[in-house]
C-alpha cells in the first residue's frame, strides 16, 4: 500500500460497491468497512504535517508506514479521528527490533498484536480498561484494534498465505486493544519504564489463560501460586524456546488491591512470581498490568515464544 494508490470512493458509492471493490483489492479482514473517501480521509489527517513521510518499512512485505497510510486503515476500521496518535504510535512501536514483527507476523503459530494504552489518553479516548476490557462492547477498544491489525495486514503485508502463515491463528488478530487501570494501584508501565503517563504498549500474545488464585485464595501466596504454575506450563508448552524473557499478567483492581492492602508492592509481587519458577529472565521482566473490573479471575498473557519483548513508547505522531 503506497500513499498515492490510496483507493478513494466517490461520496455517491453505494456502499455495496465500495465492499466489493475493497475486498476485490484484499484490502479487508472479513468484515465490513467504512467506505474510504477524501472527506473521511482529510478528517483523521487534520492537524498531521507530513503526513506522506515514512516512517520506516513494516514487515514482512516491507510497506512505508506513514501517517496516510495508517490514517486510511483508520477509516477503514471505522476509528475516530482522534484515534489516529495512538494507532500510529503502536505501528512505529511494532518496528522497534526487540519485538520482532517479522517473526511475529510470519510465525505458524497463533501469535496476535495486543495494543495496551496507557495514561489519560485512554480515558479521552474512551478505551476500556474495565469490566469485559478484552472483550466487545465498546467501539474505541475494537476500531482501535482492528486498525492497527488492518496496518499489519494491508501495509506490512501480513495477509494469509503471503505474509502471514499461521497454521490457526486467533480471534485477536482482528482487533485486541484494552487501557491500563488508571488507578495507578502499582505504578503503570509506561512510569516504570521512565516515561509519560500517555503511552502505547504493543505485544506479540500467543493466546489469553484465565487463572484463579488457589484455594480460598485468602493470603497473597494463594493468589499468585496459580500464576506462576500457570507462566511454568506455558513455558513448557512452548516447545522452541522456553519462555525466559519477558511475562504479562493481567491483574483485576479487587486483587491488586488486596495484595497490597497485605504489604504487598509490585517488585515484591515479581519477585515472589520470578523465585517460584524463574518463568522471566529478572523479576522486573515479569509484567503485572492492573485492569478489568470486578472480580478475582486474572489473565495470563503468554508472549510469542519464538522471542519478543513487549515494547512501550509515548503517544505522538514523530
Amino acid at each position: 500500500m503506497t500513499d498515492d494508490a490510496l483507493l478513494l470512493f466517490d461520496e455517491s458509492t453505494s456502499w455495496e460497491t465500495a465492499q466489493a471493490t475493497l475486498d476485490e483489492q484484499g484490502l479487508g479482514d472479513g468484515l465490513p468497512l467504512v467506505m474510504p473517501t477524501q472527506r473521511r480521509l482529510e478528517a483523521m489527517l487534520a492537524g498531521i504535517d507530513q503526513p506522506g513521510r515514512s516512517r520506516g518499512p513494516m514487515p514482512p512485505l516491507f510497506g512505508e508506514l506513514t501517517p496516510a497510510a495508517v490514517a486510511y486503515n483508520c477509516v477503514l476500521a471505522g476509528a475516530r479521528p482522534g484515534d489516529l496518535p495512538a494507532v500510529l504510535t503502536a505501528a512505529m512501536a511494532c518496528l522497534e527490533a526487540d519485538f520482532n514483527l517479522l517473526g511475529i507476523l510470519t510465525t505458524t503459530g497463533t501469535t496476535a498484536v495486543a495494543m495496551l494504552v496507557h495514561g489519560p489518553m485512554a480515558r479521552t479516548l474512551g478505551i476500556n480498561g474495565g469490566t469485559n476490557c478484552l472483550g466487545p462492547g465498546v467501539r474505541a477498544n475494537a476500531t482501535i484494534g482492528r486498525a492497527l491489525a488492518l496496518v499489519l495486514r494491508n501495509i506490512g503485508g501480513a495477509r494469509p498465505q503471503v505474509g502471514d502463515m499461521a497454521t490457526m491463528g486467533q480471534p485477536g488478530k482482528y482487533t485486541f486493544c484494552f487501557a491500563e487501570n488508571d488507578e495507578a494501584i502499582f505504578p503503570p508501565l509506561p512510569l516504570r519504564r521512565g516515561m509519560g503517563a500517555d503511552a502505547v504498549s504493543v505485544l506479540g500474545v500467543s493466546g489469553t489463560a484465565e487463572i484463579l488464585p488457589a484455594g480460598d485464595g485468602d493470603t497473597p501466596e494463594a493468589i499468585l501460586r496459580s500464576v506462576a504454575t500457570a507462566m511454568a506450563v506455558a513455558a513448557s508448552v512452548a516447545a522452541r524456546k522456553p519462555a525466559r524473557g519477558e511475562q504479562v499478567l493481567l491483574l483485576p483492581p479487587e486483587l491488586a488491591r488486596f495484595l497490597v492492602q497485605h504489604g504487598w508492592d509490585l517488585a515484591r509481587v515479581q519477585r515472589h512470581l520470578f523465585d517460584a519458577h524463574a518463568v522471566a529472565a529478572a523479576p522486573g521482566a515479569i509484567h503485572v498490568i492492573v485492569t478489568g473490573g470486578p472480580g478475582v479471575k486474572m489473565t495470563h498473557l503468554p508472549l510469542w515464544a519464538g522471542g519478543t519483548r513487549v515494547v512501550t513508547r509515548p503517544i505522538g505522531i514523530d
